[in-house]
């Protein structure tokens, strides 16, 4: 997404917000990537220490934050400041017990909203994998990413499309 223009919010949901982790907490980040990620196979970062976690998250390019809905956290996002302009939406998901409940587009267009809000941001990205959500892809074209790059993975099976 090269402009806000392009962004096409979800329809609100009464009853959920966004927080940012204030003071930054290696321990909320890592307990969210593996809270959210198991479902999905995540395992880049399972075994990093917790000095691996703390350099990764105590730095000003990177912003967590964790929704709720009725005050019951939901999921969290990592935003993480690249080049000076760009965004990317780093890690993004919804705890298992609340996939399925309608909260994916409302909750990535807080997401979206709180990139466009750093100040200078000229571009929003978000990469995306088949270890992630089955309608990932779709929430995320339907909030007005467009497809930049695709790869198959060295170990796809060709005949998978």
């Amino acid at each position: 997404m090269t402009g806000p223009e392009a962004f096409r919010p979800g329809q609100p949901k009464a009853g959920l917000s966004v927080s940012l982790v204030q003071p930054p907490d290696p321990a909320v980040n890592r307990k969210f990537y593996s809270a959210v990620g198991a479902a999905w196979n995540w395992t880049d970062r399972l075994a990093w220490s917790d000095n691996d976690w703390r350099k990764y998250v105590c730095r000003d390019d990177l912003a967590t934050y964790l929704g709720t809905m009725d005050g019951e956290t939901i999921g969290y996002f990592e935003l993480e400041r690249q080049d000076g302009s760009d965004i990317e939406i780093k890690y993004f998901g919804l705890l298992p017990a609340h996939i399925g409940r309608g909260l994916g587009g409302a909750f990535l267009s807080m997401a979206v909203q709180r990139a466009w809000e750093w100040p200078g941001a000229r571009r929003v990205w978000v990469h995306t994998c088949t270890r992630d959500h089955e309608n990932a892809l779709a929430n995320y074209q339907k909030r007005g990413f467009t497809l930049f790059k695709t790869e198959r993975a060295p170990d796809a099976d060709p005949s998978d499309g």
